[in-house]
């Protein structure tokens, strides 16, 4: 928070000289699908976002890359910290809106029959073995999108049973979860619980024959144009595929983003029906004390008397990829701030910045 009040209130004071240290360069045109445009022919004010860049270098932030997407083009995009176009990132939670998007693309498949359908029915003979409890029959793949099992799970509190660093602990995390006790009746309560969607790409797995890396090549990241990337895990211990999380490109993020705002479709192909984007991105619970859809966060920032919503999909750090339907724009943010405040920051340069600089294109 100290670091938002620096840099914010600077930002306020900043004078004409400070704003001349920035040289703004139009995102390079390469063969990726994206088609760039220089920002200073948009008709926005870019003075905000001038200062902004010109400060960040005496800042103490932890940002890794900036960029913005307004009408599918690619208007923005800055790098810090020795950080490069192609560098693959950590997308660490980021990736449970991606795995959202495959249950859509399943369901769309005809792998999975409904989200209303119970998880057993794709994971057995894989079945609990401890804490038996007729309720986890009722547990269902709409449980798991709204992380709202019943189980005792909760990532936010070291004590639950489930918190994901206990489980990373454990030599088998799918039994170890199932196995867990029920607390909440499936569909109550809500709680921030990684393990759910872990078990979610196991019924993924399972319904379609496939790997998650192989379904998600052949039906997301390929059409997308998508190659550079990998999935992995920070475990030290050999994690099975469901587990994994993806690592791309910032620009490859940004393609995510766009395809959601796009209601699913990507250069004339629908990857993912407008419906399943419609309910995934609309809100169904609250965590944190914020709006929650399927594994999709909902936000709203002010701007000139009004709320403008979007939804978002983040992960430690500060990997951010943002959706403004209103203003026909995505944002994404990767960064180093891990388990620190500082990983809020794009919050507030999107508040700051980024929403009165887009928000108001002529």
């Amino acid at each position: 928070m100290r670091l938002h009040l620096f840099l914010f209130t600077s930002l306020l004071t900043f004078s004409a000289i400070a704003q001349n240290s920035y040289k703004y360069n139009q995102p390079e045109q390469l063969n990726d699908g994206w088609q760039t445009a220089d920002l200073r022919t948009q008709g926005l004010d870019t003075t905000k976002l001038y200062q902004l860049f010109a400060q960040l270098p005496e800042a103490e932030h932890e940002l890794h890359s900036i960029l913005a997407v307004q009408g599918g083009e690619l208007l923005l995009e800055e790098y810090f910290d020795d950080q490069q176009r192609d560098d693959q990132h950590d997308l660490r939670s980021a990736s449970k809106s991606i795995r959202s998007l495959l249950i859509g693309i399943a369901i769309d498949q005809g792998f999975i029959g409904s989200i209303d359908d119970p998880i057993q029915k794709y994971l057995r003979p894989l079945e609990a073995k401890k804490n038996l409890d007729y309720r986890k029959e009722k547990i269902t793949i709409r449980h798991l999108l709204t992380m709202s099992p019943g189980w005792d799970c909760n990532d936010r509190d070291k004590g639950s049973a489930g918190q994901e660093d206990r489980i990373y602990r454990k030599k088998d995390w799918l039994q170890y979860a199932l196995d867990l006790s029920i607390i909440n009746e499936p569909g109550a309560v809500s709680s921030y619980c990684s393990i759910g969607t872990v078990m979610l790409m196991e019924v993924l797995e399972r319904a379609s024959g496939m790997s998650l890396d192989g379904f998600a090549k052949k039906y997301l990241l390929d059409p997308l144009g998508i190659s550079n990337y990998r999935w992995d895990h920070t475990s030290k211990k050999e994690v099975i595929s469901a587990a994994k999380r993806l690592y791309m490109t910032p620009r490859d993020m940004a393609k995510i983003g766009q395809l959601v705002l796009q209601n699913g479709n990507w250069n004339g192909q629908l990857l993912v029906s407008e419906a399943w984007i419609a309910q995934s991105t609309n809100q169904h619970t609250f965590i944190d004390e914020s709006g929650y859809g399927f594994l999709w966060w909902m936000n709203a920032f002010p701007y000139e008397g009004k709320a403008i919503p979007g939804f978002a999909a983040s992960g430690n750090g500060g990997q951010y990829i943002v959706v403004f339907p209103e203003i026909d724009a995505v944002f994404v943010f990767t960064g180093g701030a891990y388990n620190s405040p500082k990983a809020q920051l794009p919050l507030f340069v999107i508040r700051d910045i980024l929403i009165p600089t887009f928000g108001a294109r002529n």
